[in-house]
């Protein structure tokens, strides 16, 4: 009698366990599927997509995605030809990483970020060649300063790779100082819808009227 008891209770209990484990699973199965699947991330900030995309150049990457040869063949372009010892004894170490390494500046720190002035020109900080006219500069946010047009010939527009992404790099067209980048077609309401995105430490304001600076520019562009 005893046997019989135990055997029918081991019979309930199994019994029990298939319906549990077959109910479970027809729960599970009738549960949304999405429940289960992790949150997706949020899609970057427009704030985000600008200064990933405004950063100029960074030095350790760059090397990964450029040629060494194509960049010695750009440096014998240019009319100022001193050597790195030579920039070394007249540039700040920042300057020098900047443009001498095409190194770059955190966003919203540089002296000319929010510098607008009536009249004037900004020149390179390594050569002081004349490169932009005050009333090329325009408010973009973009935490650099920028502007929409340059001095007739004073920057030279390079490809580059770096980043995993194809950008226009912009230089000092005299010595070749790294200056950062162009973009267009961003929808600023500018005349030529360009973004020349620029180091401040790239550069060197001097307080002279827009008539000399055009002039000087233009003895610039033929040399």
């Amino acid at each position: 009698m005893l046997f019989s008891r135990f055997t029918t209770l081991l019979r309930t209990a199994a019994t029990f366990s298939s319906f549990s484990l077959t109910a479970g699973i027809s729960l599970f199965r009738r549960l949304p599927l999405v429940q289960y699947l992790p949150p997706s991330p949020p899609p970057p900030s427009a704030t985000s997509r600008i200064i990933l995309r405004s950063m100029p150049s960074i030095p350790f990457l760059s090397s990964l995605f450029s040629s060494s040869a194509a960049q010695q063949q750009d440096d014998m372009s240019f009319p100022d030809q001193r050597s790195d010892s030579e920039w070394r004894a007249v540039l700040s170490p920042k300057q020098f990483r900047i443009l001498r390494e095409k190194g770059t500046e955190m966003p919203h720190t540089g002296e000319y970020d929010k510098h607008f002035a009536d009249a004037g020109v900004y020149r390179c900080a390594g050569c002081e060649a004349p490169l932009y006219k005050a009333s090329h500069k325009f408010k973009s946010g973009c935490g650099w300063p920028a502007y929409f047009d340059s001095l007739p010939g004073a920057v030279k527009r390079n490809v580059d790779n770096s980043l995993g992404m194809e950008r226009t790099e912009i230089v000092c067209a005299n010595c070749g100082g790294h200056l950062g980048h162009v973009f267009k077609g961003e929808g600023y309401p500018t005349p030529t819808d360009e973004r020349h995105c620029v180091n401040s430490v790239s550069l060197k304001f001097s307080a002279e009227d827009e008539a000399a600076a055009a002039a000087d520019g233009g003895a610039a562009s033929k040399a």
